[in-house]
């Protein structure tokens, strides 16, 4: 006789991931998590595909197995998926000794951390307010033919 199951901490339209023993300090793998919270699963990783910070590399990795789980374990559908939180926190601390000058040593600490990722299933239009909020407010117009658009604007120079 096994343990019984825990209930679902999360609700059913989200997943998670977490990366632990990330070899880099809480606070800088926070200006990177702070670029992909509320956006979109596909710019967010289009984001951290182009960001220049190493760790970079292994946030996205954190993305793709949410968005996995998301997908295989939960039955959620990827095109709809947003990166609802990412919050990162403290794991162990190495701790190494510097030589300095007379004889001393300085403790030097080389911090591990940690970071979540969760996804959350939106509809339709709550995933098109998120892209703009994403793209700053920006809405893309899209242009069927070249001369459509600039017809309205000649024929508002001909009324005046």
């Amino acid at each position: 006789m096994g343990k019984p199951s825990r209930e679902r901490a999360l609700p059913d339209n989200e997943a998670k991931a977490v990366s632990r023993n990330l070899r880099i300090s809480p606070q800088k793998l926070n200006l990177v998590a702070g670029l992909i919270r509320g956006k979109p699963v596909e710019q967010a990783l289009a984001d951290l595909e182009f960001s220049r910070k190493r760790i970079s590399e292994d946030v996205a990795k954190c993305v793709m197995s949410a968005v996995a789980n998301a997908e295989n374990n939960h039955q959620l559908n990827i095109d709809q998926l947003v990166v609802s939180e990412a919050y990162v926190g403290k794991n162990l601390i190495m701790k190494r000794f510097h030589a300095r000058g007379r004889g001393r040593s300085s403790m030097v600490m080389k911090p591990f951390s940690q970071i979540t990722v969760v996804v959350r299933e939106l509809d339709e239009d709550e995933l098109e307010n998120s892209r703009k909020r994403a793209n700053g407010g920006k809405v893309k117009a899209k242009r069927d033919t070249v001369g459509a658009s600039s017809a309205p604007a000649a024929e508002a120079k001909e009324a005046e």
